[in-house]
């Protein structure tokens, strides 16, 4: 038997450590996080990305009585920013959660969130980094690739 080793690198920052843009996005994360339609979690998520083009856009989750039928920040981010500038690739995703009005200490994609992600990342052809917003710490992650080892993606499909 062998065994493979996989590593995930993650900064750590203190949020007094961020710099401006990583701070801003920080801020609009949570900000998108207060406006989430959660009614029956009462997980409040937002998310907020930096396009290469210098745009900011934001989404939170969006709950629905029909639980498949809702959708989480970061895919309703992402969908709007691909749906609004289809050509200009995403920088950065920040995503944050409060949970009774308040910050949580960290929030992390759920697996599909991770698998658009990805997408995102192929479709553009270059990783996006994932700033992971907590009360006083975030994490910053290299990449989705990073978030999702052993992945699914269009080169399982074109060969």
């Amino acid at each position: 038997m062998k065994a493979l080793r996989l590593e995930t690198r993650v900064e750590l920052f203190e949020v007094g450590e961020l710099d401006a843009v990583y701070k801003r996005l920080y801020e609009a994360a949570f900000e998108a996080s207060r406006k989430a339609y959660a009614p029956y979690s009462k997980f409040h998520v937002g998310a907020a990305v930096l396009l290469e083009n210098g745009e900011i856009l934001s989404g939170n989750n969006q709950e629905n009585a029909a639980y498949p039928s809702g959708l989480c920040a970061e895919r309703t981010t992402l969908f709007y920013a691909g749906a609004r500038y289809p050509d200009v690739p995403v920088r950065i995703l920040a995503i944050a959660a409060m949970k009774d009005g308040e910050r949580v200490d960290l929030i992390t994609p759920c697996g599909a969130c991770r698998q658009v992600m990805l997408e995102t990342e192929q479709r553009y052809g270059q990783p996006m980094e994932v700033l992971l917003c907590g009360k006083e710490v975030a994490y910053l992650v290299p990449g989705a690739a990073t978030l999702l080892p052993f992945c699914f993606g269009k080169s399982d499909l074109i060969r």
